[in-house]
């Protein structure tokens, strides 16, 4: 069992930034992958971004790419989305997920332990 809380979200302009974390409680932090993925309203769930176990690779979304970074430190049993050139359309829930083998990359994943949720509002 993993318990993540995330924290972080806000109301920002559009061209600002966002740094969201996610605090981990349980089994070993670095066994799993770990991933940020957001949910508009109306909107399914989409993939945001993930980082491997020991932060050797990484993989994004288009939407975000070269806007938003992720990482890890595991002592600390956190993971981290900075957010840059944020845009209205990245306005969303915001949801950390902690899986140890991925079911898909890219995907909603359908075998991980989820946040609650942080809110990002972006305005224009």
């Amino acid at each position: 069992q993993v318990q993540l809380v995330e924290s972080g979200g806000g109301l920002v302009q559009a061209g600002g930034s966002l740094r969201l974390s996610c605090a981990a409680s349980g089994r070993t932090f670095s066994n799993y992958v770990m991933g940020w993925f957001r949910q508009a309203p109306g909107k399914e769930r989409e993939f945001v971004a993930a980082i491997t176990q020991r932060a050797i690779r990484t993989y994004y979304a288009d939407s975000v790419k070269g806007r938003f970074t992720i990482s890890r430190d595991n002592p600390k049993k956190t993971v981290y989305l900075q957010m840059n050139s944020l845009k209205p359309e990245d306005t969303a829930t915001y949801y950390c997920a902690a899986a140890s083998s991925p079911s898909g990359w890219g995907t909603v994943w359908t075998n991980a332990y989820w946040g609650q949720g942080t809110q990002v509002t972006v305005s224009s």
